[in-house]
């Protein structure tokens, strides 16, 4: 494993599958906030949501496709996913079916899911096992990696704080790695995660990756944020029968509260054409 990275490893059940992995050179690429205006922003992605939970009713035959002795129904690929909702926003259809992503067949989509999701866990040096072998999960950073690896960026930011975030949306959606607690799992009626004031009590179920597509609502008083105000929408990738059709909110409060569990990277296109 390369010196002086943080890892912290979480379990991987299927629907779930992200770890944290930080790297102190990464502080070079921050972006910090310099005091512009926030303002409210959306990106809307240009594929399906996806689906990483039931793969064999979209006919994705691992054993067929992937070479596993059994089919299996789900897979710990949320980075992946994540990653691909991103790049639907990134780059345009044309560039996109460049790359070999079909933005119009969900299927498809998920299928280029898979595959940054396999990527991501060679790219991840800090451990041995990878998939199709094992379902091991992956990392914000390591997808991050396969997307300069595969010429779709050119470079990766990241933001440690909640005005950084808000900075980064400015220009684009967000990968958000995040800690996954049981109540997130049952959303109110508008996609908040946090509805419940007690969320941080219920028992943490592992780490997760989103695409966060919009700074919905941006709240602030004297110049300053006011977190608790202050609404992300993520994309997630458990069908579009999940929350919002497929979306999650929170807020910063929310976010604030996580950040020794968090991590945010922005891939960015800024000088190549994939």
């Amino acid at each position: 494993m390369p010196d002086n990275l943080t890892v912290r490893t979480y379990d991987a059940p299927t629907h779930l599958g992200r770890h944290l992995v930080l790297d102190p050179r990464s502080l070079a690429y921050r972006r910090p906030y310099d005091g512009q205006p926030l303002r409210a922003t959306e990106w809307e992605p240009r594929i399906p949501v996806l689906d990483q939970q039931h793969l064999i009713a979209q006919g994705i035959y691992t054993s067929r496709d992937y070479g596993l002795d059994e089919d299996v129904d789900a897979l710990s690929s949320c980075t992946g996913n994540a990653a691909t909702t991103l790049l639907s926003i990134l780059l345009t259809k044309e560039q996109a079916t460049g790359a070999g992503l079909n933005t119009d067949d969900a299927a498809a989509a998920e299928h280029y899911a898979i595959g940054l999701y396999a990527d991501a866990t060679e790219r991840d040096e800090w451990r041995d096992a990878t998939w199709p072998t094992q379902d091991v999960g992956s990392s914000g950073l390591g997808v991050a990696k396969v997307l300069r690896d595969r010429g779709l960026i050119d470079q990766y930011g990241h933001a440690t704080t909640a005005e950084e975030l808000c900075t980064l949306l400015q220009s684009g959606p967000v990968l958000l790695g995040m800690p996954w607690y049981a109540a997130f799992g049952e959303p109110d009626a508008s996609g908040f995660v946090d509805a419940d004031p007690n969320w941080a009590t219920s028992p943490l179920e592992g780490g997760h990756e989103v695409c966060v597509t919009a700074l919905e609502t941006v709240a602030t008083q004297d110049g300053a944020l006011i977190p608790e105000q202050t609404v992300i929408r993520f994309r997630n990738s458990w069908s579009a029968s999940w929350a919002d059709n497929g979306d999650g909110r929170l807020t910063l409060s929310t976010f604030l509260a996580m950040l020794d569990q968090v991590d945010v990277v922005q891939p960015r296109l800024d000088g190549v054409t994939p």
